[in-house]
């Protein structure tokens, strides 16, 4: 039997299983109203930061109580977004905490880097390392001790999430590998790195309590979550993060399982410092705090910001609280000085105790509203800064790989110096409500000009932007092309009179700019992109036979004009920071080979994605219930391109896809074991648990190889991909038809081979067996899959693990 039948014979028998497993499988929404708890706080050893932790625990040693509540208790009479202050006495010159995970996010002079899913979209491990190293080297010359990013957290369980821009991929394999890069290369520049928001924070509906009419308190959304897909799915890239040596963890606004995530021992105590062996500290996030002693004692570390709201109106839980509750016996001491060692062992590790820069008093404050009370015993340096260095370099390129190009007809792409461009869309060109998006929603403030980033605190102050208009007109002036240009969408979306400002007409290409709005504190309504997008593109196209689409987005959008014979070219821009335009036309003109894939699937239509919605009805917007909110994970392991290949659906441009102005072809595939005793057994070898967990969980096991070769005419850069089929656990949440477990982007000219590899750790072939709380490789066989996306399979094989 040749091995494509046999791949197809595979699937077959593995879909007919599945049918039995999810019949088997069952939701229980009672088991989920608790959440079981852990005690007490696991101590801090420093493993892996043992000079640091001694250092620390002679610096809390000589602290008074009140001194070391200071440590933990966030202070908002300060310069920077959070703040803990200085101890003079003993000489520490306090804690700087400033957004965020693309840029310091209020700062002057700052660069404004690719979005975290622009980072993923390049699948280019080597960029987004070095997109940490520069936005760690720009946090500390602002003074900032602690860098409020990367996100692992939400995840991106629904395209609706208003921030899964900030974050990486709905695949946790690539965002466990992007999230220890970035976290990696923020340290190596010396400020702490904080994973976020840990763990369930998945949509923003409700993610904090309100009111209702009748003024009883509503709690925040529970995200109600199974063990094994909290450790297969939600829990894998914070492990990633552990084992990088990440800082500081900030945990998120929702419930999890019913009790508040910044107070969730199962969470905090069980998970993350017990079971990961995290050595660091837990920050809460803005406000996300409901609970003194009972935080503290659940695994919570610092209280941010400390007094609640602008003014100041609110005193913490902690503080003074904090101080009461050690000398009436309500908390130990002992916790106290765990939390403390916690806060310094990292300041004294990246040796932040040793000339670091001072705090750029421009770096933004909005604690506040523009009033500065400031304690005098910070330490200012030289205001407004400039931190950018060379990083416009990096930023063009990584957004540029960043770029996705899904649909080229009749190689419409790369352009040959047209002689007429039309340029078309609200997206094209300026903003005209200013560089900083801190706030605004789709139908306000950002209908006119390219969008580089989203909103909320995840944003950056842009000092510039090159927008997709200016960066055009560049080009056209040395090629001698004409540009002209309409970017008012309700006069582009009438085709009967859009048009008649342009001539020659139609133009030789037709290029059509489209934006979706994604923020903090609001999740998406729709998944197509915005301001009446889908009459724009068909305006044009019906006027343009070589019309070309350009998204800039927050997320994944539906694409009903994707067919239409006159679109001859789509490309995804995702949010590209400050560089857009250029990193655009470097594309678009084949300057740059793109060789950005999809960190997520694009399907069909919305109603394709309704399996894991935002939880919002207007039952639940009008409840008197306290405990209303509740959003049941049901689909398990099963998002993204794990439920489409489940369940056999069709999508327009599956997970992993992206085109090349070349050609790769992919044989010789290898699959051997490298275990030094070649003796594997079903359970991890027990051993003391490290950062990240037990730490024969990454002990590599398997090594794939597979040849690549570019069998085009010109050099780019492809993406082979390595899935896995992992045997189904009978009566247990499904398993995915196929899970990442490796990629590499390699560069190759025409004509020539390359070699990859894709070493599988034990991790990588286990499941999390709820019952013996273990990670354990079942019996059977494995099926690996290489390729260029997740359903551009070329090559199949097996192995037996055990």
């Amino acid at each position: 039997m040749s091995s494509l039948r046999k791949n197809r014979v595979y699937a077959v028998l593995l879909l007919m299983l599945n049918a039995v497993t999810a019949q088997i499988f069952s939701w229980d929404h009672s088991l989920f109203t608790s959440s079981p708890p852990v005690y007490p706080s696991p101590a801090t050893a420093g493993i892996g930061w043992e000079i640091a932790f001694a250092q620390a625990d002679a610096f809390v040693a000589n602290l008074t109580l009140a001194e070391k509540v200071t440590l933990l208790t966030g202070e908002a009479q300060g310069p920077c977004i959070g703040n803990i202050a200085p101890i003079p006495r003993v000489g520490f010159e306090g804690l700087c905490l400033q957004d965020g995970p693309l840029s310091i996010r209020q700062a002057t002079y700052a660069s404004v880097f690719p979005s975290g899913l622009t980072a993923a979209a390049s699948w280019d491990k080597g960029l987004i390392y070095n997109r940490g190293l520069y936005l760690g080297a720009e946090f500390k010359a602002k003074g900032a001790h602690v860098a409020l990013g990367p996100v692992a957290g939400p995840l991106g369980r629904s395209g609706y999430g208003g921030r899964g821009w900030e974050g990486f991929s709905p695949d946790p394999y690539l965002t466990g590998v992007a999230m220890e890069q970035t976290i990696s290369a923020m340290q190596r520049s010396g400020v702490q790195a904080t994973a976020k928001h840990f763990i369930g924070n998945e949509q923003e509906t409700q993610r904090n309590p309100s009111t209702s009419q009748n003024n009883v308190t509503i709690e925040a959304v529970s995200a109600n979550i199974d063990d094994r897909t909290m450790h297969e799915l939600y829990l894998w890239p914070f492990a990633n993060s552990v084992r990088a040596g990440v800082a500081s963890f900030m945990c998120s606004y929702n419930r999890l399982n019913s009790s508040y995530s910044c107070q969730n021992s199962k969470a905090l105590n069980g998970l993350l410092k017990e079971e990961l062996g995290f050595q660091g500290y837990v920050m809460s996030d803005w406000g996300g705090v409901h609970a003194g002693v009972a935080s503290a004692e659940a695994g919570l570390d610092m209280n941010m910001p400390g007094p609640i709201g602008f003014l100041v109106t609110e005193p913490s839980f902690w503080g003074s609280n904090l101080t009461m509750a050690v000398n009436n016996g309500t908390l130990s001491e002992e916790r106290i000085d765990d939390m403390a060692r916690r806060v310094m062992t990292p300041y004294f590790h990246l040796s932040q105790n040793n000339g670091y820069p001072p705090i750029d008093l421009e770096s933004g404050n909005v604690n506040f509203l523009g009033v500065r009370p400031y304690l005098d015993t910070f330490k200012f340096g030289t205001a407004n800064v400039d931190v950018r260095q060379t990083h416009a370099q990096l930023i063009r390129e990584l957004a540029a790989a960043g770029t996705v190009l899904l649909k080229n007809v009749d190689n419409a792409l790369p352009l040959k110096a047209p002689k007429t461009i039309g340029v078309f869309g609200n997206d094209a060109g300026d903003p005209t409500n200013g560089l900083y998006t801190l706030g605004g929603n789709s139908d306000g403030n950002y209908e006119y000009g390219t969008l580089a980033v989203g909103g909320g605190s995840g944003t950056g102050r842009l000092s510039y932007i090159v927008t997709p208009l200016d960066a055009l007109k560049n080009r056209a002036a040395r090629d001698g092309s004409l540009v002209q240009y309409l970017l008012n969408n309700t006069l582009v979306s009438d085709p009967s009179t859009g048009f008649q400002s342009i001539a020659p007409s139609p133009p030789e290409v037709c290029l059509v700019f489209l934006k979706t709005w994604a923020s903090e504190g609001a999740d998406r309504t729709t998944l197509l992109a915005d301001w009446d997008s889908t009459a724009v593109v068909e305006s044009v196209a019906s006027y343009c036979n070589n019309t070309i689409v350009i998204t800039h987005t927050g997320g994944l959008n539906i694409m009903p004009w994707a067919n239409n014979p006159n679109v001859t070219g789509i490309v995804a821009a995702h949010f590209p920071g400050q560089e857009s335009g250029n990193s655009l036309v470097d594309i678009l003109y084949g300057d740059v080979n793109p060789s950005g894939k999809l960190p997520y699937t694009i399907a069909h239509e919305e109603a394709d994605y309704a399996f894991a919605d935002i939880t919002n009805s207007t039952e639940l917007q009008e409840t008197e219930d306290p405990n209303a909110w509740q959003s049941d994970f049901k689909e398990g392991l099963l998002i993204d391109y794990r439920h489409f290949d489940y369940y056999d659906r069709s999508v327009l441009y599956e997970f992993g896809f992206g085109l090349s102005y070349t050609n790769f072809s992919m044989s010789n595939l290898s699959i051997r074991n490298v275990y030094g005793n070649n003796n594997i057994t079903a359970l991890p070898p027990p051993a003391a648990i490290a950062p990240g967990g037990n730490p024969t969980l990454y002990d590599v096991l398997f090594r794939v190889t597979a040849v690549i070769t570019n069998t085009g005419s010109v050099g780019g850069a492809a993406v082979p991909q390595l899935y896995l089929s992992l045997p189904q656990i009978p009566g247990d949440t499904p398993t995915p038809i196929k899970v990442l477990r490796g990629f590499e982007k390699v560069s190759i000219q025409p004509g020539q081979s390359t070699t990859v590899s894709f070493d599988l750790m034990r991790r990588d072939i286990s499941y999390w067996d709820t019952t013996q709380q273990e990670w354990i490789i079942a019996s059977g066989t494995i099926g690996a899959q290489a390729g260029f996306s997740s359903r551009d399979i070329r090559l199949v094989g097996s192995f037996s693990p055990l």
